[in-house]
């Protein structure tokens, strides 16, 4: 059980951001999947391309939130961190939503147009999707939620054998 826990510690953003990664994507398939049968939108051509964009955009703003709190922890403050923030995920996401929106329609019409449970397109999504997703992380990880390093302490007595007054004013700064 100790190198379960440890393994998680080690590995906790890249686990957490599959599990969000995964929900995101669900989050794009059933806003597909509703566009399609509620909205009539599943014919090929313009209308599977709009589908895909709406499915995007709703599958961005969950991403965005989940990211920011739950994966790579980002602790912004104030509104101007928070919106470059945000600016910068949604122009990874611009990058990557070209890639979401075009190929699953170009793919189709190469030919990849098998349906898995009345759903047009499937395994074009399906494709799109796990490119989609190893581009956001890599962009997420070095672009939008990047950790400053940390500086490294300047003397030996501002370590962990040092008196503790560092180590109570970082934690009063945490608050």
């Amino acid at each position: 059980m100790e190198k379960l826990k440890k393994l998680y510690k080690q590995y906790h953003e890249v686990i957490m951001y599959l599990i969000f990664g995964v929900a995101t994507t669900l989050v794009n398939f059933i806003a597909t999947y509703v566009l399609q049968h509620v909205f009539g939108l599943a014919a090929k051509g313009w209308q599977f391309t709009l589908t895909n964009a709406i499915a995007w955009i709703v599958a961005v703003l969950f991403a965005f939130f989940t990211n920011k709190k739950y994966v790579f922890e980002s602790k912004t403050v104030g509104a101007a961190a928070y919106l470059t923030e945000m600016a910068k995920f949604i122009g990874a996401r611009i990058a990557t939503g070209i890639i979401e929106i075009v190929l699953p329609t170009l793919l189709v019409k190469a030919g990849l147009t098998q349906s898995l449970f009345d759903f047009e397109g499937f395994w074009a999504k399906a494709i799109t999707s796990v490119i989609v997703i190893v581009l956001n992380y890599v962009f997420s990880k070095l672009f939008v939620f990047r950790k400053k390093k940390e500086a490294a302490p300047e003397k030996a007595e501002d370590t962990e054998e040092g008196t503790g007054a560092e180590s109570a004013s970082e934690d009063y700064r945490n608050e």
